[in-house]
């Protein structure tokens, strides 16, 4: 039986860079850092020669963590594609903010791209069990990865 949602993983091409921006412009805190390489993560990844700079993260309000991760060997590759929304596969997740609208603001003074504005989902579309009133935006991370904002009313 499934529990609940351990962490996500995303493959980042600047660990620094990614690091400042979860941390210092979202708000998340580093846990934990390690050097993976060895047979038992290639095992588990399925590639051979593996070198990974990892950094664990977790938000203000809690799980589930997410992993950074910089492959130093083998070295992966961006896709443009991974970062439209209706491209196959996971494509976002989503934050929940308490003010979305300071968070969007927050956002774009450190120069991050915002897709457009926040909008309100409209009422009758879906029931929430969070909030009657739920208000949306996405915006990208340094290496493309949709991030989604919720605040629910």
């Amino acid at each position: 039986m499934i529990q609940a949602i351990d962490h996500l993983n995303i493959v980042v091409a600047d660990m620094e860079r990614s690091r400042k921006f979860y941390t210092e412009v979202l708000g998340f805190t580093k846990t934990k850092e390690a050097q993976l390489s060895g047979e038992w993560i290639e095992r588990i990844v399925g590639l051979q020669g593996v070198r990974v700079h990892a950094v664990f993260l977790v938000s203000p309000g809690g799980e589930p963590r997410i992993e950074l991760l910089k492959y130093e060997a083998p070295a992966g590759a961006g896709f443009a594609e991974n970062s439209r929304a209706n491209t196959l596969g996971l494509r976002h997740f989503a934050l929940r903010v308490d003010d979305i609208a300071a968070m969007v603001a927050k956002l774009r003074a450190a120069g991050v791209e915002v897709f457009g504005e926040p909008v309100r989902v409209p009422g009758g579309v879906v029931e929430f069990d969070a909030g009657s009133h739920k208000t949306l935006v996405y915006l990208l991370d340094p290496d493309g990865v949709i991030i989604e904002l919720a605040e629910y009313r």
